[in-house]
């Protein structure tokens, strides 16, 4: 099987091209010569069927039950019926969409074919469709963005339980049923090679990396320099275990506490908790200097990026947040920005000197952390030509790519040296006539 003729089908229950890293690896295994078919979610105004940049896509419609994030003021009983609702939620949103791929794949197998089904998580279920694949010879990637033991445990503050016995059962099976798994950092993979006894030459890091449309520098916003303040930004979702209460309560400790008012936050993204977060920012009084913009265009979001003087990651520490690599600290490296974040294990190693590291969930340090660095502009200059320096020699997408067609060509090698055995012996049974 030579690389032209090797097709490849994805599923992610996300939106595309919404989600970076999915539009990445399509994009970078397109330009290698396979041909790539995507099955995601519908966005509001998309279509369901279309071609995009070579890549074909199908969307599902989105199935959304509940609202599955705790309010701030929730107490303990109404902690667990939020629990308990968004485990039914999850139940029935995870199996519409197996559901859906299956029968999904099933005509795309019919109609044009696929050699390999590459599943992202979550959910951990996506094994379910590749299976009856796999009995007809096909190949499954499992491509591991999150660990959904611990994402649930970061998510609801929960401890070890059935919910996380059963969300690992599903992740050991999807390692287990994988001809390779994909694992975003060395962490990643060391639990995939612990928890499923996989082969450490079948798995295969392919980190999180800036593409070249955000290394490319953007015209900063007229309206935020207007401001003539120090721009802090925030790029990312906007959920349970992403931190972004932490911020707001350290721009309150900021605020009030230390008496800085020469400050504007920009918080770009989406998430279960956007309007949470509004309501938070205004309870801790931080209107005038705090913007939640939701959504924003690519254009816009970089326009705020550039014109940022700090940018923030404020994770807090976390059995998901501890092991995980966050893009938004490389496309903030790939702007030239200083960072101040909690010092987690996997930030570190990818924004090194590029960060001012505060104590794990310490919101008054984080604080102090943003005022000590708003008053040095050499210093963030300085950390933001390391972290620009450090994308561009290791961290960008072209670099850390290179990993995925790896391990596509080692995925591929037995077969495309089966086939050209078989193409030449049947050269010399043609000969010997």
């Amino acid at each position: 099987m030579i690389r032209s003729q090797s097709k490849i089908l994805m599923l992610v229950e996300n939106h595309f091209p919404q989600d970076t890293r999915v539009k990445n690896e399509a994009a970078l295994l397109t330009d290698a010569g396979y041909k790539v078919a995507v099955i995601a979610l519908r966005k509001q105004g998309q279509p369901s069927r279309e071609t995009l940049d070579g890549v074909e896509v199908y969307r599902l419609p989105t199935l959304e039950l509940f609202k599955k994030t705790p309010s701030a003021n929730t107490d303990r009983i109404n902690l667990v019926l939020v629990r308990l609702k968004s485990f039914l939620g999850y139940v029935v949103e995870y199996c519409y969409f197996t559901s859906a791929c299956l029968i999904v794949s099933a005509y795309i197998f019919v109609r044009r074919g696929f050699d390999v089904m590459h599943a992202h998580n979550p959910p951990d279920t996506l094994f379910l469709v590749a299976l009856p694949f796999k009995l007809l010879g096909k190949k499954f990637v499992f491509d591991q963005h999150d660990l959904c033991p611990e994402l649930y445990r970061s998510r609801y503050g929960a401890a070890e339980g059935f919910y996380t016995r059963l969300l690992g059962m599903f992740e050991w099976c999807s390692l287990k049923l994988a001809d390779i798994t994909i694992a975003t950092n060395e962490s990643y993979k060391q639990i995939q090679i612990e928890r499923a006894n996989k082969n450490p030459r079948d798995v295969f890091v392919v980190r999180n990396g800036p593409n070249q449309m955000r290394m490319t520098p953007a015209a900063p916003s007229a309206r935020l320099k207007r401001m003539n303040k120090c721009i802090l930004c925030y790029i990312g979702s906007l959920n349970p275990q992403d931190g972004v209460d932490y911020l707001l309560r350290s721009l309150r400790h900021l605020l009030h506490g230390l008496k800085r008012a020469d400050f504007y936050c920009v918080i770009m993204g989406t998430g279960d908790s956007l309007q949470d977060l509004r309501d938070l920012a205004g309870n801790l009084q931080l209107n005038g200097c705090v913007e939640l913009t939701g959504f924003l265009s690519d254009e816009e979001l970089q326009a705020n990026l550039a014109a940022a003087d700090i940018c923030v990651d404020p994770d807090p520490s976390s059995p998901l947040n501890d092991v995980s690599t966050w893009i938004k600290v490389m496309e903030y490296m790939a702007s030239a920005k200083p960072i101040v974040s909690f010092d987690l294990k996997e930030t570190r190693f990818s924004a090194r000197d590029a960060a001012a590291y505060v104590k794990p969930n310490n919101e008054a340090e984080f604080a102090e952390t943003i005022a000590q660095l708003m008053d040095k502009p050499e210093l963030q200059k300085k950390m933001g030509a390391y972290g620009r320096r450090r994308v561009e020699d290791e961290l960008q997408w072209t670099k850390v790519g290179k990993n995925l067609v790896t391990a596509y060509e080692t995925l591929l090698s037995g077969e495309t040296n089966a086939s050209c055995q078989a193409h030449r012996r049947k050269k010399s049974a043609e000969s010997s006539f």
